[in-house]
């Protein structure tokens, strides 16, 4: 094996990841009604919003998104209701 040749490999990896992710972002079929990012494939649990330099959105297709989104709409709903 050459010196730095698993480096090289990973990067190849990273970029077909990227390659398949920037190809799921540009789908319009994952994004319901144009704002909702749903894809089962993608195990991302945020990615990036239609418009990337405006943050991040929730994949719906993910459960563990979900749970996520649930819970901060939880403790959200609990500071509010106790601040009073």
């Amino acid at each position: 094996m050459k010196p730095f040749q698993n480096c090289y490999n990973l990067a190849s990896v990273k970029n077909s990841d990227q390659d398949k992710y920037d190809k799921w972002h540009d789908d319009p079929e994952n994004w319901k009604f144009g704002i909702f990012y749903f894809n089962k494939e993608d195990k991302r649990i945020f990615p990036p919003k239609r418009i990337s330099w405006l943050g991040w959105t929730i994949n719906f297709g993910n459960p563990k998104s979900i749970l996520g989104f649930t819970f901060i709409l939880l403790i959200i709903t609990l500071t509010i209701l106790f601040a009073h």
